[in-house]
Formats: C-alpha cells, sequence, structure tokens
C-alpha cells in the first residue's frame, strides 16, 4: 500500500482546488464501497452501528488507502420518494410523491436543524485529515426523485410556480444542511452531488438550468466560501453546455468524468486554466483493461499535471462495488510509485 512517508495533509488536496501544484500526487474520490471500507479499516460492519461508527471505519479506510479526507454525510436527513422497481437500471419516472400544490405542501419536507451532527464533532480524524461533507444528493436529483423527470419538464412550462416552489423547498432545506456542517471544524470542504445530464446533453435546457438549480448552487458555493472551505461539484452527465455556468457559480473543482463523453485528459486541457479537475480515469476502462494499462494510462495523467497542478487522481465517478479491489489498488499504486 501507500509508502510509510505519505502522511495525510488536507494542504495536499487545498493545492490542487487552487490549481497548484502540491509536493506529491493527490488521490480524490466522491466515495469508495462498503467492502474496501471493511478491507482497508479492518473493521466489519456490525447492524445497528451508530453513524459515528461508521464513519470511523471509512475515515480508517480513506487513511490507510492514501487520501487526505475522508467522504462523510453530515447527518441522516434525505427527502422520502416512494419506491420503485428493483432493476439493473433505474427509472427517472417512477416513485414520484408530489404532483401538485396540495401534494406539495403535505409532503414532509425534513428540517436540517432537526438532525444529529453530532459524529462531526465526535470523530477521530488523523493528524492533517479533514471531513468532506456529501450532500443527500443535490437540488435537480431530490427534484426528480419526488416529481418525476418527465412530470418535471412538463412542469416548468405548465406550472413554473409550483416547479419554483418544490426546487426552492429543496434548496433551502440543503442550503442549511450545508450551512450547519460547515460550523464544524473537522469538515474540510464540501461537495454539491448532483447529476445533471445524459451522455449527450443536459437533462434541462441551460436556460431552465440557470432559472431553477444554478441560483441554489451558488448560494451553497457562497456559503462553504464564507466559512473558508472550498466547494466541488460532482455531476455525471454532459455539462459542456453549462461548463462557463459552473464556473462562475464559484466551484473549485468539477468531478465526474467518461471517456464517451470527453476524457479527463481533454477536460484538463480544456478547463484546467479555470477550474481543478478531479479523478476521470473512466469507471469502464478500468474495469475492462489490465493493471499495467490501468497504471500507465494513471502515470500519464500524473506526468501531464506535474507541472501545471490543479489535478487529483481517481476514477471518472466513484469506486462501486463491482470493480474488483486490485483494478483500484492498480490505480492508486500508480500515485504511490509516481
Amino acid at each position: 500500500m501507500k509508502p510509510s512517508c505519505w502522511k495525510p495533509d488536507i494542504e495536499n488536496l487545498y493545492k490542487v482546488l487552487r490549481r497548484e501544484t502540491p509536493p506529491r500526487p493527490v488521490l480524490y474520490e466522491l466515495f469508495l464501497n462498503a467492502r474496501l471500507y471493511q478491507r482497508l479499516s479492518q473493521r466489519p460492519y456490525r447492524e445497528g452501528e451508530t453513524m459515528l461508527t461508521a464513519l470511523q471505519r471509512v475515515v480508517e479506510a480513506f487513511y490507510t488507502a492514501g487520501y487526505d479526507y475522508a467522504s462523510a454525510s453530515a447527518c441522516s436527513m434525505y427527502f422520502p420518494a416512494g419506491s420503485q422497481a428493483h432493476k439493473s437500471t433505474k427509472s427517472l419516472n417512477e416513485g414520484f410523491v408530489i404532483t401538485d400544490e396540495a401534494s406539495c405542501e403535505a409532503y414532509a419536507w425534513p428540517d436540517p436543524d432537526q438532525f444529529d451532527y453530532s459524529h462531526l464533532e465526535n470523530i477521530r480524524l488523523p493528524d492533517g485529515m479533514k471531513l468532506k461533507i456529501l450532500g443527500p444528493s443535490g437540488v435537480m436529483e431530490n427534484a426528480i426523485a419526488l416529481v418525476g423527470y418527465e412530470n418535471l419538464c412538463y412542469l416548468q412550462y405548465e406550472n413554473p410556480a409550483l416547479m419554483h416552489e418544490v426546487i426552492n423547498q429543496i434548496g433551502d432545506r440543503l442550503l442549511r444542511y450545508y450551512k450547519n456542517a460547515l460550523t464544524f471544524d473537522s469538515v474540510g470542504l464540501i461537495v454539491g452531488n448532483d447529476d445533471w445530464g445524459f451522455n449527450t446533453q443536459t437533462f434541462f435546457s441551460p436556460e431552465a438550468m440557470r432559472t431553477y438549480f444554478i441560483p441554489w448552487h451558488k448560494k451553497i458555493v457562497e456559503a462553504a466560501h464564507a466559512a473558508g472551505r472550498p466547494a466541488i461539484l460532482h455531476s455525471c452527465g454532459n455539462l459542456d453546455a453549462v461548463m462557463e455556468d459552473v464556473i462562475q457559480i464559484g466551484y473549485d473543482a468539477k468531478h465526474s468524468y467518461e471517456d464517451n463523453i470527453i476524457p479527463v485528459e481533454a477536460a484538463y486541457d480544456k478547463w484546467k486554466d479555470r477550474i481543478a479537475i478531479l479523478g476521470g480515469i473512466d469507471v469502464g476502462f478500468i474495469l475492462l483493461n489490465d493493471d499495467e494499462a490501468i497504471k500507465s494510462r494513471c502515470r500519464r495523467m500524473l506526468e501531464k499535471t506535474s507541472e501545471t497542478g490543479g489535478y487529483a487522481l481517481g476514477t471518472g465517478n466513484s469506486v462501486p462495488d463491482y470493480m474488483p479491489d486490485e483494478k483500484y489498488f492498480a490505480m492508486l499504486s500508480a500515485a504511490y510509485e509516481f
């Protein structure tokens, strides 16, 4: 695993987010998976464990693998939706619970101020590490879950006032969720995790995104920066039409890249002077190639960015449970050996 001299230091990630060159390669993932958390931490999962116990396992796993942070939820808040059929793919049009003004008013909107954040205070972090706070999905993802994607597309024309109301209810709660998390010293940065698009385009037109969704992301980023912490956008899909907006919002970095949309090497060339680029070693590429090919691509990316900075190595999206551990470790070893 990582060399003995490899110590966590959140300043390394901060340098990447400032588009500077850190003293060693920096690793970045949105999250790993339950098997890796247990393997890396050597802490088995136990039924009924507390959020603090679960987070301690995650912290130890990220530490063992060589990250300068650990991913965490600020609390157990989420936006309940209806059930969906359990299939190999997920429908964006099932499970919706809001159809009109009455169902919007009747919905049990969660209050972020009523949840327990104590694990953020009580967590034991290795020297140099901080927590990276993920949201309970983002403004758009939650709106789609509560209303349904096709219904939401119709709503922006048939009842824009209701669409504003649903999104404002979600946005206000997410903003308070992040603001509450940012009061803890253990928190080093936040992520707006909100998938915005298909392989070919955004879910909604750029104009609709600027009307409904982007203003809330701007408020969340402003809250992070006011608290002296950086903010990262994690979004899957083709965001080419709104990347200027992402930069103008003030996000310090963009995460999630796929080779069939834009390879991370090309994304870095295109945007490196304006926003940090994170991860990007395509999950499909990792799954379909041997360890040496994985290490070779990672080495080339580290070489490409070693002088210009603003890059952290990681997968294109996250480390799913169907990815063999050894392929993930091959990616890490490229950083350790660089």
